[in-house]
C-alpha cells in the first residue's frame, strides 16, 4: 500500500476511534484528516499526474511562511548541507579553490589536508577528475562538490596542469575530514590591541577563540576588538560559551520564552578568559541571532563598547524536528531576550515579504548614515547594569554609531565585483607572481608596508574589465580609487598568503576598526561610553 494511503487511513482511523469513544475531535485531529484527505484526493482523482511529493513540500513551506520569517522546511538532501558550516568540518580533498574561466584553480591546499600531503600546490588547475575532463561550462560549484567531496577514505584521481608544464601531473588523493574554521582573522593590530573576526558561531568556535586568544595574549595583547560584522549567527550554546569568556561569574547571559516554552536562562561561569580587559565588539546590519546575543550581553553588563550600526534583529529560536523521510522542519518555539529583558527580534506582523525589505527600508530612512534617523519609543527603554539607557524593539543599537562607508559605492566598483573582473584579475596576478612576491618581500609584514599598487596593475584591471564587458569610467574610478587600490592589494595578499591577510590590509581604511582603536587608546573616552555620560 502506498505511504500516502496508509497515512490517510491512519488519520481516518484515528478520528474514527476518537468518535467511537465519544470524545470531541480536536483541531489537530481535524486538520490532520483534512490535509491527508486533500493529498489523497489529489493523488487519486486529479485530472493529470501530480508530483505528490512536491505538492506536500510546497504545502509545508507555505504553511511555515504564514507563521514567521525564520521557521523553515529543509528537504532531506539539504539537511546535511545546511548543518555543515556549523558542524565545522566536511569530508573531501582539502583545497580552497576558485572557478577561473571554467577551470578549477587551487588557491591554496588546506594545511595538513590530503591534497597538501600528496603535493597539490597553489595555482594547480584540475583538468581531469577520475579520467573525466573537468573543464568547461558544466563545471560549477555543484560539480566540484559532487566530484571532489566524498566519504573519508575514498579515493579520487586528479590530473593537474602546473605552470607552463605541457604534461599533466596525476595525483591520487585519499579523502579525509577537512576542518572549516569559523575565525577568519586573529592578529595584533598594534603592540597592545588584538583583533579577532568571527564568521559564524560554529561547533568548534569556542576552542578556536581560546586558541586565538592565547596566541594574541602571548604577543602582548591588552585590549581586544571582537568583530561580528556580517556574522549571521549559529549555535546558541556557542554564543553562550563565548559570552562566558567576557563576563564574570553568575551573570545572566540570555533567556528564552515562548507560549509553549517556559522561560529558560543561561548564566556565566567562573571560567572566563577575558573578564576585565578593554573590549570593543563590532556589529552591523548583517550581525544576527548569536551575534546579537553576545553583543547584547556585553552591552547590558557594561562589559565593553559596542561600535557599528544596528544589528539585524533576529531573535527567534528555531528547534529542529525530523520528518519521517529525513527532511526537517526548523520551527520557531521561543524568543531570545538580552539580560536587561530586551527582545532581540524585530517586528514581522506585516508579513514575510515586508520583513525581507527591512534593509532597503533602513537605507531609505537614512539609518545607515545617521544615528538620529532611528527613533525608539519610551516603552522600549531598558537599563544596563550601570544604569545606561538601551532600547529594545529589534536588533542591538551600538553605543557608538559608524555610518556605512560609501567610498566603494560606485557603479564601476559594483560591476567589477558583480561580473568577477576584480576577483579574476587579482587571483591571476597572485598565482602568477606568488613566488616572486614572497622572494621580494620575504614576509607579509614587509609586503603590507612596501607593496604599492601602481599604474601597471590599474591597466591590468582595465583589461580585465574590458574582457568582462565592464565599461570603465574614470570619474567613478576616481571616486572609489583609494578603496579599490587597497582592495587589489588585499586580494593579492589573500591569494599569496591567507584570508587573514586580506583583513590586515583593509584595516587601515576600516572605519569601524579605526574608531575602535581610537576608543581603546583613550582610557577616559572608553570609561565615559560605559558610564553613559
Amino acid at each position: 500500500m502506498k505511504p500516502l494511503k496508509m497515512f490517510f487511513l491512519a488519520a481516518t482511523c484515528m478520528v474514527a476511534m476518537a468518535t467511537t469513544a465519544q470524545q470531541p475531535q480536536s483541531k489537530g485531529q481535524m486538520n490532520a484528516q483534512k490535509l491527508a484527505t486533500t493529498l489523497y484526493l489529489i493523488e487519486n482523482f486529479y485530472v493529470d499526474t501530480a508530483n505528490i511529493d512536491k505538492v506536500t513540500e510546497d504545502a509545508i513551506i507555505a504553511a511555515l511562511k504564514e507563521l514567521d520569517p525564520h521557521s523553515a522546511y529543509i528537504s532531506k538532501k539539504d539537511v546535511e548541507k545546511a548543518n555543515e558550516p556549523l558542524v565545522g568540518s566536511f569530508e573531501g580533498i582539502g583545497v580552497t579553490f576558485q572557478l577561473i574561466r571554467d577551470t578549477i584553480t587551487v588557491i591554496s591546499p588546506v594545511a595538513g589536508g590530503p591534497s597538501e600531503k600528496v603535493g597539490i600546490m597553489a595555482g594547480d588547475q584540475f583538468i581531469k577528475i577520475d579520467g573525466e575532463e573537468a573543464v568547461g561550462k558544466k563545471v560549477d560549484n555543484e560539480y566540484v562538490q559532487k566530484h571532489l567531496r566524498g566519504k573519508k577514505g575514498t579515493k579520487v584521481t586528479v590530473s593537474v596542469k602546473r605552470g607552463n608544464d605541457k604534461e599533466l601531473l596525476d595525483f591520487e588523493i585519499i579523502r579525509d575530514k577537512i576542518p572549516l574554521n569559523s575565525i577568519n582573522a586573529a592578529y595584533m593590530i598594534d603592540k597592545h590591541v588584538g583583533y579577532i573576526k568571527l564568521d559564524r558561531f560554529a561547533q568548534e568556535s569556542t576552542q578556536e577563540f581560546k586558541d586565538a586568544f592565547a596566541r594574541l595574549k602571548s604577543q602582548g595583547m591588552e585590549s581586544l576588538i571582537f568583530d561580528l560584522r556580517g556574522n549571521t549567527g549559529g549555535y546558541l550554546n556557542t554564543a553562550i560559551e563565548l559570552v562566558d569568556q567576557f563576563i564574570t561569574e553568575d551573570k545572566l547571559i540570555v533567556f528564552t520564552e515562548g507560549i509553549r516554552s517556559p522561560r529558560q536562562e543561561w548564566r556565566s561561569t567562573k571560567d572566563g578568559l577575558y573578564t576585565t580587559g578593554k573590549l570593543v565588539v563590532l556589529i552591523d546590519e548583517g550581525s544576527a541571532s548569536a551575534s546579537e546575543i553576545l553583543s547584547g550581553a556585553v552591552q547590558d553588563h557594561d562589559r565593553g563598547v559596542v561600535i557599528g550600526r544596528r544589528s539585524f534583529g533576529k531573535g527567534l529560536v528555531q528547534r529542529p524536528f525530523n520528518l519521517p523521510d529525513g527532511a526537517q522542519i526548523r520551527l520557531t518555539t521561543s524568543r531570545y531576550h538580552t539580560p536587561s529583558g530586551r527582545c532581540i527580534q524585530r517586528p514581522y506582523e506585516n508579513g514575510v515579504e515586508d520583513y525581507a525589505k527591512e534593509m532597503t527600508k533602513r537605507l531609505e530612512h537614512g539609518e545607515y548614515f545617521h544615528a538620529d534617523s532611528i527613533h525608539f519609543p519610551d516603552s522600549l527603554k531598558y537599563k544596563t547594569d550601570g544604569g545606561r539607557t538601551v532600547y529594545g524593539g529589534g536588533g542591538i543599537m551600538p553605543d557608538i554609531f559608524i555610518p556605512i562607508d560609501t567610498a566603494y559605492n560606485s557603479k564601476l566598483y559594483t560591476n567589477l565585483v558583480r561580473k568577477g573582473a576584480l576577483n579574476r584579475f587579482t587571483t591571476d596576478y597572485g598565482l602568477k607572481h606568488r613566488d616572486d612576491i614572497k622572494a621580494q618581500y620575504g614576509s607579509f609584514e614587509n609586503f603590507n608596508k612596501d607593496f604599492v599598487v601602481g599604474q601597471d596593475l590599474v591597466d591590468g584591471l582595465k583589461a580585465a574589465a574590458t574582457e568582462a564587458k565592464v565599461e570603465w569610467n574614470d570619474e567613478q574610478f576616481a571616486r572609489s580609487e583609494k578603496f579599490l587600490l587597497l582592495q587589489i592589494k588585499a586580494l593579492i595578499a589573500r591569494n599569496v598568503w591567507e584570508t587573514q591577510q586580506y583583513y590586515q590590509v583593509m584595516a587601515s581604511i576600516d572605519t569601524g576598526i579605526q574608531k575602535a582603536l581610537e576608543v581603546l587608546g583613550n582610557e577616559k573616552s572608553y570609561k565615559k561610553v560605559l558610564k553613559g555620560k
